[in-house]
């Protein structure tokens, strides 16, 4: 059942991966127009983790975008004295947003460096290993242009300012 999200409510958002919960933590609302919702959130995960294009330690904050009618999610993270890392997108089903934020994580992910010189897509050989294309191709190919749409809008430097848009209208 989808609602839409007060802004400076609590929220769980818990990531879904092969059926089971990959990850569940809580999140402050920022808003949500009822198709983009936007929540706030510590780094969630245990200790830092070196990605070698980026580390997320404590201290870490994440703005997560999440829309109801598009088959990605983006996450801007700034360290803990706010200066910004970067932009991590998982692609995934739309969000379910009710008294979570459920999304189904489709192993592609894209990253944006914060001064844009870097565009990564990441995880092509999970996706294509997930066997997703067998079982749905829909789904695949949705998400295979979902990343598509990501890495444009990133190579394009126009994301930053689409999520400062959505987060400041």
């Amino acid at each position: 059942m989808s609602r839409t999200l007060t802004a400076g409510e609590s929220v769980t958002v818990r990531l879904v991966k092969g059926g089971r919960t990959k990850v569940r933590y809580p999140a402050v609302v920022v808003r949500d127009d009822g198709t983009h919702a936007v929540v706030r959130a510590p780094w969630a995960g245990a200790g830092s983790r070196d990605f070698g294009f980026v580390r997320f330690e404590e201290g870490d904050v994440f703005t997560e975008h999440y829309w109801r009618d598009r088959w990605y999610a983006v996450m801007e993270v700034r360290d803990a004295a706010g200066a910004l890392k970067g932009w991590y997108c998982d692609v995934a089903r739309p969000a379910e947003i009710g008294e979570e934020v459920v999304v189904e994580d489709l192993d592609l992910d894209l990253w944006l460096s914060a001064d844009a010189a870097t565009v990564l897509r990441l995880d092509e050989d999970e996706f294509d290993a997930s066997g997703l294309a067998e079982r749905d191709r829909d789904a695949a190919a949705s998400a295979r242009r979902a990343l598509d749409e990501l890495e444009a809008l990133a190579r394009a430097g126009g994301f930053a300012a689409l999520l400062a848009e959505r987060v400041a209208g």
